[in-house]
């Protein structure tokens, strides 16, 4: 597309052809603009490795959020123990802090 247009062709009615808005295709051609196809590809891969990698690192610091106030609690030898649910992490992503989806219990 952004070859088409570097030949002639009419931004507007090259996004006609496509079925884009301008706006879409001005944005494609910032981030697309002086890649070869080999190129945009490989920065698609890079790209979902990243949120893979991502996701990953959210799982992590989720689990450890969990953990933690337990293995706390052990190694101080408090009797009082924090259990945490499992069962909603989105519950558990959106408060971070484990203290938000944890009630607090006497072992």
């Amino acid at each position: 597309m952004i070859k088409e247009q570097q030949a002639g062709l009419p931004t507007s009615e090259l996004c006609r052809k496509h079925g884009l808005s301008p706006a879409t295709f001005y944005k494609l051609k910032a981030k697309y603009g002086g890649m070869d196809l080999s190129d945009a590809n490989r920065l698609k891969q890079l790209e979902a490795e990243n949120a893979k990698l991502k996701r990953l690192v959210a799982d992590v610091m989720l689990d450890r959020a969990i953990v933690a106030p337990l293995v706390q609690a052990q190694w101080r030898g408090r009797k009082s123990v924090r259990r945490c649910t499992r069962s909603s992490r989105s519950a558990v992503a959106s408060a971070i802090g484990a203290s938000a989806s944890c009630s607090s219990a006497r072992a």
